[in-house]
């Protein structure tokens, strides 16, 4: 924020003041304290007496220490001492000036006072897992002008009311009046309903060689089919083609309030994932697949739009690439005729987790059962025809040759190559094999129960779990000297620093307590549930992973609306304040995990 706001315009726009009505903001105007502490000063001592004020930092930077060792560095636009306030007890942390600190306080008496507003209150009481949930559902509900995915009530796509027309009118004024409204339908008064449509002119009116002054009773339909406006657009969608009709009358409280086309819904449903998982069914040639990349990008706006998480999104990006996967191979093996040995095929990485939201690089392998002559030719063509098709449908190829084309090998080596991470694991192996870990079949009859098996019992190995600890320690957060975020080139690098991290952790703990599941807010649970990471722990990771991934997300789809590539970078000052505190503390949680895992594994890894 800039300096050269009055420190009322300041506080107005700094989190939570920002939720406070006028006549709060007038208590805080009346009770503002300015205070100078020069580079140096203990502010609060962790063994002094109770915060006497809530503090805001308006220049400079504080440090929080306990026992000598910083925990956090607090810089403009962030409060402290309301937890020796609320407690009533001595401050939790010293609080020294890290540079000459400006800040504006207020005294206990006023702080109370704000506290009866909610909003205010909620900021303050809420721990980190509850306010990264609530900055999340901010970023849920951002303003949007793009399209709502298929279950939003049909009714919110009326646009006008209803046109009537009486039933004693001719088709000559009921098309005068439909061209004077610019409209494709009227709707004609009298019992039962009937309505007219522009196909019932070309069809009954003008292929029949009626005249202008026909009875419009001839040839409407009645009775008009109806529907609630509060039933889902794919409902709509479904009854319209059923009923073989093009227009319908919406209702509410038995009174009609619009008509919608098909038109209309066409519209909205090509930005769904239903209407792009039929479009793979009708797939008949991999050159089909020309634009999946940038019908599936619509596919992630509308459902962003619409409200849905991240994770959610990604459930259904995930089954719709399963879905291209599967089409793939049936055209593969039309072509290639039927394979010589059962088969499945896999994906690992973000795919295999169900967590994929716009096209990465491609993770996959193949298995196959019997290592047959013709089998390792066979599959290898096999492989070649999916990835190539993969790569027309927008899908990069994996710089790390992770792709079927170079990974296809029968079920038995298979095996023993994830024995040998398991039981004799190599630090650098481990580094690029633990994707593997992650894998998901998704199509094939070939069971990989054994392979499934072999990844459920590798948590009862120490050393691996120890080695893999190692490798989820490979990336950190960004933060320098006194956990400042650090930029590089241009920004934070969310996936690098942030969810690359979570995701590993989650596998490390999910390993341990012996759980098949594959998503890493699955994985999470269970290791909590196993007790092999704090419910807390595993909550605030959780809701880090939700916020960070769907920040990403939100940056991707913006620079695509720009016309530039995405990536996994934020700018910092593309954030609002409470965005960048929360992602600063979001990387102090998972830096402290980090470092937690780190401890628990070293004596197995000096072993």
């Amino acid at each position: 924020m800039g300096n050269t706001l009055t420190p009322l315009e300041f506080i107005r726009q700094t989190p939570p003041f920002d939720r406070l009505p006028p006549e709060a903001l007038a208590a805080v105007e009346r009770g503002l304290e300015i205070s100078f502490f020069p580079k140096g000063t203990r502010v609060l001592a962790h063994t002094g007496p109770p915060s006497e004020h809530l503090y805001l930092i308006r220049k400079g930077a504080a440090r929080l220490l306990r026992e000598g060792r910083e925990v956090l560095l607090l810089e403009e636009g962030d409060c402290f001492g309301y937890p020796s306030l609320l407690a009533q007890d001595a401050p939790s942390f010293d609080v020294v000036a890290e540079e000459d600190l400006l800040v504006y306080r207020w005294e206990q008496k006023i702080f109370r006072g704000l506290l009866a507003y909610p909003e205010f209150a909620q900021f303050f009481s809420r721990d980190l897992a509850e306010r990264l949930r609530l900055v999340s559902k901010a970023l849920h509900h951002a303003p949007s002008t793009l399209n709502l995915d298929l279950s939003m009530p049909v009714g919110e796509l009326v646009s006008r009311p209803p046109v009537f027309v009486a039933r004693s009118a001719s088709i000559g004024q009921a098309a005068q009046i439909m061209r004077e409204q610019r409209i494709s339908s009227l709707l004609v008064e009298g019992e039962p309903l009937g309505i007219l449509t522009d196909r019932d002119l070309r069809n009954r009116v003008l292929a029949e060689g009626r005249g202008p002054e026909t009875p419009l009773a001839e040839v409407m339909s009645a009775p008009a089919k109806t529907l609630n406006a509060e039933t889902p657009l794919f409902e709509a969608l479904a009854f319209m083609v059923s009923q073989g009709i093009h227009h319908l009358p919406v209702t509410r409280d038995g009174r009609i309030v619009g008509v919608i086309t098909d038109t209309v819904l066409m519209r909205q449903q090509t930005r769904s994932p239903l209407y792009l998982l039929r479009r793979l069914e009708r797939t008949r040639d991999p050159a089909d697949l020309q634009g999946y990349r940038e019908e599936l990008t619509g596919v992630v706006e509308s459902l962003m739009a619409g409200g849905l998480g991240a994770p959610s999104i990604g459930r259904s990006v995930s089954s719709l690439n399963d879905q291209l996967v599967r089409v793939l191979l049936e055209l593969a093996e039309a072509r290639l005729g039927p394979p010589p040995t059962p088969y499945a095929w896999i994906v690992f990485g973000s795919e295999g987790r169900m967590e994929q939201t716009l096209l990465t690089d491609q993770d996959n392998a193949l298995i196959y059962q019997d290592d047959l002559p013709e089998a390792r030719p066979y599959f290898a063509r096999l492989a070649e025809f999916v990835v190539q098709g993969l790569l027309q449908a927008g899908f990069p190829p994996c710089p790390g040759g992770y792709m079927a084309t170079r990974w296809h090998k029968p079920l038995a080596e298979w095996e023993r190559l994830f024995g040998h991470w398991i039981q004799q694991p190599n630090p650098q192996e481990l580094l690029e094999a633990q994707i593997f870990f992650d894998f998901r079949p998704v199509h094939g009859n070939l069971s990989l129960q054994s392979l499934e098996q072999l990844v459920a019992h590798s948590g009862q190995h120490r050393i691996f779990l120890a080695q893999m600890a190692r490798s989820a320690l490979q990336f950190r957060p960004p933060l320098g000297f006194f956990r400042r975020i650090r930029e590089e080139e241009g920004g934070v690098d969310l996936k690098k620093g942030g969810i690359a991290p979570i995701v590993s952790l989650a596998r490390v703990y999910a390993l341990e307590a012996l759980s098949p599941a594959r998503s890493t807010l699955e994985r999470l649970e269970a290791a909590a549930r196993a007790g092999k990471l704090s419910a807390e722990g595993a909550e605030t990771l959780a809701e880090a992973f939700n916020f960070l991934t769907r920040l990403r997300l939100r940056e991707q789809l913006g620079a695509l609306r720009r016309g530039e590539a995405p990536g996994n970078k934020v700018s910092l000052e593309a954030l609002s304040a409470l965005e960048r505190r929360h992602l600063k503390e979001a990387f102090v949680l998972l830096r402290e995990m980090q470092e937690a895992l780190g401890q628990r594994f070293q004596t197995d890894l000096l072993g």
